[in-house]
């Protein structure tokens, strides 16, 4: 009676196809039938082609109201295989609101089943607040849902996977398991593809998109599980009998790389000894972009480890004149007494495949899978934008500059602007076609509507751009510094020492070809915001920044009164008695150099570091300089000749340096402070700045005015001093310069502090 109750049919297709209407398949009886099953699939047989590569079985109890099912693929062991029943509501077949089971190995080789619920042609999303789960998602991740399938047994053996589960005909869910028949004739669904592991986000194994046409990687069909079928050819064949051994790298555990006899090496002909990873023959490596990898090589001194873009290794560069080398050298090897340690750091740059091998012997190891880690580990900064909508990525390098931008809410496209706002701004705008195909394009903008928005021929390179349900997300490298001239996108040049003012903006749909009014953004940030590319955070737009205007009007103090004080001190006041002028020259002077040297500590502390790449930083540091030269000039003058002698080639050359690297450090100073106002505008497009630049320039005309007059009223005085041997730049004899700079209580200068020249008479009246 028992025998009698159960029916069992197996059913296999082609090339990963299960059972269709339209496809070629074979069935085969269980080793405990030897009776031929009815012959509705037998003449599928004659339409088979190819080589088995997925088989369906299954055992109906009726009477128990249970059926254990049989999924078998020849298939590698990332792979899953899904079956289950279309909804019975639905006009045609189809896989939104299926009722599946998918099965596969997880990562440590143990077999799982587990029910899944179809609401979406996507990965499964597992929702938030305010957004339901939705996709290929397992039963209970949903509402009162639960997983109604039950893991009998599963194996892997010469390649083919195979996982037997039972799941009840009735389970009682009506909202996310179908009633299935035990003697109607029902649609149902197959597929096969990869799987995505678990992570912290998302803690099961997810199915991808199987890809590939219908009735290759899925399908439909008509299952009676009642009737018995057999139409199989012999076992199924697998292409690669041996399964790959797989390493998935840890940024905190290191990869011992050793070498041993080769055994099963899974890529022949090769060398007697090939490279062992964590004791597994040549093991397929898989690593994630942004997680640092590290190894730890002893496979021996003539063991070099590195990785290539080529298959083969082995110095390849002497062959194949485009290998590039990620990582490692000769100096990547070692012995388990002495190993050592190479650092490899995959980036968002890296190929999806690469090679670790030898660099002494070729063929010795094997591929290394590169996937995309979190964007967080793909970069090395980000920052949220204005609303915090949008997320920026960025990594620098030392000429050119990473990207990536993700929306934070779903929309058609995303553009991200370079400027204040979009209006004047270089924006990049990233999209999905509805061909499927990622795009990300380079504009210019200087209108509001379609006809303002420019496409430019940026050189973007390992340009990505993806929808994962309606979130865009899209990636770019470009050089900081275009290697172009006369088009508008030549001035599109990011320097990494001034904060990037970027904005965003989305909406529901972009053309790469002909735009209009419809392509305008539905929803823009509010304001710009400030990314400073360096330090690796972002302010909001703001005026003029606290600190930086401390180090402005500490300049302007030093550069615009204290130092043309003392020189004008120097040049007006020496005909007072007294040396009250050298005073007001030294300490003016000396003043003035100290509040620079604060002004610089200040400006380096709010940028983190002092970076000389701007014209206003040239010029700074060039005065800085020639300003701390008066100090030491006046160190080392030369002493004055005695009344009536000549001076000496050292006084002459002296003079002439004291006054020429003087007023020079006066001209290149204001000249510093109208670039350094210059710098302030464009970092913060103020309109204050643009104020305080048209207020320098009334102090700078006055402080000529003056000087005009002071010099006009010195001229006419020692027109009138006949005595008098001044002279503009050199030869003032009025000039007490033997006096010590640096000590001015010196004994040199009391005894020289009278001028030269001048012979003082008292007359008194005769007596009578």
């Amino acid at each position: 009676m028992a025998a009698a109750a159960l029916r069992l049919a197996v059913i296999a297709v082609a090339v990963g196809a299960l059972v269709s209407s339209s496809s070629s398949a074979a069935v085969c009886p269980h080793a405990n039938h030897t009776a031929p099953f009815a012959a509705d699939f037998t003449m599928l047989q004659h339409q088979l082609r190819g080589t088995n590569k997925y088989r369906l079985r299954w055992t109906l109890n009726a009477s128990a109201g249970t059926v254990e099912i049989g999924l078998e693929a020849a298939v590698g062991s990332e792979y899953y295989m899904a079956f289950g029943w279309a909804d019975p509501k639905a006009n045609s077949p189809a896989m939104i609101h299926s009722d599946v089971v998918v099965a596969g190995f997880t990562e440590e080789g143990m077999p799982f089943a587990e029910d899944y619920y179809i609401t979406d042609y996507s990965e499964c999303t597992l929702g938030t607040d305010e957004s339901p789960v939705s996709g290929v998602c397992p039963d209970k991740v949903y509402d009162e849902g639960k997983n109604d399938s039950m893991l009998v047994y599963g194996h892997r053996r010469d390649g083919v996977s195979f996982v037997r589960y039972q799941r009840k005909l009735d389970t009682g869910d009506t909202k996310y398991d179908v009633l299935v028949s035990a003697t109607e004739e029902m649609a149902v669904v197959w597929a096969i593809g990869k799987l995505r592991p678990p992570d912290t986000l998302r803690p099961h194994y997810l199915p991808q998109n199987h890809g590939g046409p219908r009735d290759t990687t899925y399908g439909f069909a008509r299952v009676n599980l009642s009737e018995t079928v057999d139409s199989c050819n012999g076992p199924l064949d697998a292409d690669n009998k041996e399964d790959q051994e797989r390493i998935i790298a840890d940024a905190k555990t290191p990869l011992v790389v050793t070498s041993a006899p080769a055994v099963r090496y899974p890529n022949p002909p090769n060398p007697d000894k090939v490279i062992y990873i964590n004791k597994k023959e040549a093991p397929l490596l898989k690593v994630e972009r942004g997680v640092p990898v590290k190894f730890s090589v002893q496979a021996g001194h003539d063991v070099a480890l590195y990785i290539t873009s080529d298959p083969i290794g082995g110095n390849a560069t002497l062959r194949n004149k485009t290998e590039v080398i990620y990582a490692g050298s000769r100096d990547a090897h070692g012995v388990p007494a002495t190993p050592t340690e190479l650092l490899w750091l995959p980036d968002r740059n890296t190929p999806d495949l690469v090679y670790y091998q030898s660099l002494y012997e070729p063929k010795m190891g094997w591929k290394v899978q590169v996937v995309d880690g979190g964007l967080s580990d793909m970069y090395n900064s980000s920052v949220l934008l204005d609303d915090q909508q949008v997320t920026l990525f960025w990594t620098l390098s030392h000429d050119s500059i990473s990207i990536a931008a993700r929306g934070e809410k779903k929309s058609g496209y995303l553009a991200v602007g370079f400027g204040s706002g979009m209006l004047n701004s270089y924006a990049y705008v990233g999209w999905v076609g509805n061909d499927g195909v990622g795009r990300v394009k380079s504009y210019w903008i200087d209108g509001k509507s379609a006809a303002g928005i420019h496409p430019t021929s940026e050189n973007l390179t390992y340009v990505r751009c993806r929808s994962e349900n309606g979130i865009i997300t899209f990636e770019f490298t470009r050089p900081l510094k275009p290697s172009c001239s006369g088009r508008v996108e030549c001035k599109n040049i990011i320097d990494p020492t001034t904060p990037l003012k970027v904005v965003w903006a989305m909406g529901a749909s972009w053309s790469g070809n002909s735009l209009t009014d419809s392509n305008m953004h539905s929803i823009t940030s509010s304001r710009p915001i400030r990314v400073l590319l360096l330090r690796g955070s972002a302010e909001a737009e703001q005026d003029l920044r606290p600190v930086l205007a401390v180090h402005g009007f500490m300049m302007f103090v030093a550069w615009g009164i204290l130092l043309p004080g003392g020189i004008l001190a120097a040049r007006y006041l020496k005909n007072l008695k007294g040396d009250g002028w050298y005073q007001i020259h030294v300490y003016l002077q000396y003043s003035g150099i100290a509040i620079m040297f604060l002004g610089v500590l200040f400006a380096a502390a709010e940028l983190r570091g002092f970076y000389v790449s701007s014209v206003h930083v040239k010029f700074g540091v060039t005065a800085l300089l020639l300003a701390g030269l008066q100090p030491l000039n006046a160190y080392f003058r030369p002493k004055r000749p005695a009344n009536g002698e000549a001076s000496s080639w050292n006084r002459v050359l002296w003079e002439y340096l004291h006054v020429i690297t003087g007023r020079s450090a006066i001209i290149v100073g204001i000249v510093a402070l109208f670039t350094g106002m210059k710098h302030l505008g464009h970092r913060y497009d103020s309109e204050n700045v643009e104020e305080l630049t048209w207020a320098l320039m009334l102090w700078v005309l006055s402080a000529i005015v003056i000087t005009l007059y002071l010099e006009y009223k010195e001229v006419k005085r020692r027109s009138g001093d006949t005595s008098s041997r001044g002279h503009w730049v050199l030869g003032n004899t009025e000039e007490d310069d033997s006096v010590d700079l640096l000590h001015p209580d010196s004994t040199d200068r009391n005894s020289e502090s009278s001028p030269s020249g001048v012979m003082e008479v008292q007359l008194e009246p005769l007596a009578r």
